[in-house]
């Protein structure tokens, strides 16, 4: 049975608190597994969720700020000393190339494991999957920052009642999904676009063209909002999203469950990022992220929305990793 949820292990931003830790976030996707900004405490995070080195199949860095990376060295080293037995493959800025060959050989330890490397330079599409394309969005932050987004290729539903109406049935089913049209009946007169699943990934930046591309249709937008409302120019000023912000980006891409992550600790009441996205206009579901917690990839629409892929001019397509 596939299994697509997001688990939260680590949901602070610059500084750790005694609640949050920095952050990582880890998603299944059927039978892989990306993680996502490993921050310092990662690994032991894994173990508190039920995360093996052995689940990880990709590793997606947004960017080389501490508290989105330090957490590499130790994960690295898990998937070596555990021996994963699949390929990893590690996405990241490619101006961090530095930052990246550091911390992963910050140590001494046998390297039993082959890590690709596929740095990240510009839109598009990074990888294909078998259940999903991986792509990348430019975002705006001190540091270069890239957001990352899941799409699964839409496929059909066969709609029984169609089915028998036009007198398809048995192994004529399959020969029809197969060939496009059987005797006169098509496709699209027995069945309807079953839409593919759509993750979204934003983390350090303001507001700009990529975060809202990346966003756009997602079923679950995992988003930062390190500021509340009142501290925007903050959150300007040091490459970031308040709340409100977050939710207004999700509200007009037409999202359907919104994380909220990424706190500042200089806020004791985590409901306050709640009042002031539902404020901001956003009606669909909505979590406040706290570490360790499970959150389900809503289930498939039924119908295919407008766009399958980053609305980003000179987006570059079928690079694989």
């Amino acid at each position: 049975m596939s299994v697509r949820e997001l688990v939260v292990l680590g949901t602070a931003s610059q500084v750790p608190t005694r609640h949050r830790n920095h952050n990582g976030y880890f998603l299944r996707w059927d039978g892989e597994g990306v993680l996502f900004d490993p921050g310092e405490g990662t690994q032991r995070q894994m173990a508190r969720a039920g995360v093996a080195a052995h689940d990880v199949h990709r590793i997606c860095v947004t960017h080389f700020h501490g508290d989105h990376s330090l957490g590499l060295a130790g994960v690295i080293q898990r998937i070596n000393l555990d021996q994963v037995p699949h390929p990893v493959t590690a996405h990241y800025p490619r101006s961090g190339q530095r930052f990246f060959d550091r911390l992963r050989y910050s140590t001494a330890y046998r390297e039993t494991v082959g890590i690709t490397e596929a740095p990240v330079d510009a839109d598009g599409v990074l990888a294909t999957a078998s259940s999903y394309r991986l792509e990348a969005a430019l975002l705006s932050h001190p540091v270069e920052s890239y957001g990352y987004r899941l799409v699964e290729p839409d496929g059909r539903r066969m709609l029984p009642e169609l089915l028998a109406a036009h007198g398809v049935k048995g192994p004529d089913v399959g020969r029809i999904q197969r060939e496009g049209s059987l005797g006169g009946v098509s496709l699209d007169d027995v069945s309807e676009v079953r839409r593919g699943q759509r993750f979204a990934f934003v983390m350090d930046t303001r507001l700009c063209e990529g975060v809202h591309a990346l966003a756009e249709d997602a079923d679950l937008l995992v988003i930062e909002s390190t500021f509340l409302d009142e501290d925007e120019r903050l959150a300007v000023d040091h490459g970031h999203l308040t709340a409100g912000q977050a939710a207004r980006v999700a509200r007009d891409a037409g999202v359907r469950h919104l994380v909220l992550t990424h706190f500042s600790q200089r806020y004791p009441d985590p409901e306050e990022f709640e009042r002031q996205a539902r404020a901001a206009g956003f009606e669909g579901e909505l979590t406040v992220a706290h570490d360790l917690q499970r959150v389900p990839v809503p289930s498939r629409r039924h119908c295919a929305a407008p766009g399958d892929g980053l609305r980003i001019p000179g987006a570059q397509a079928g690079r694989q990793g």
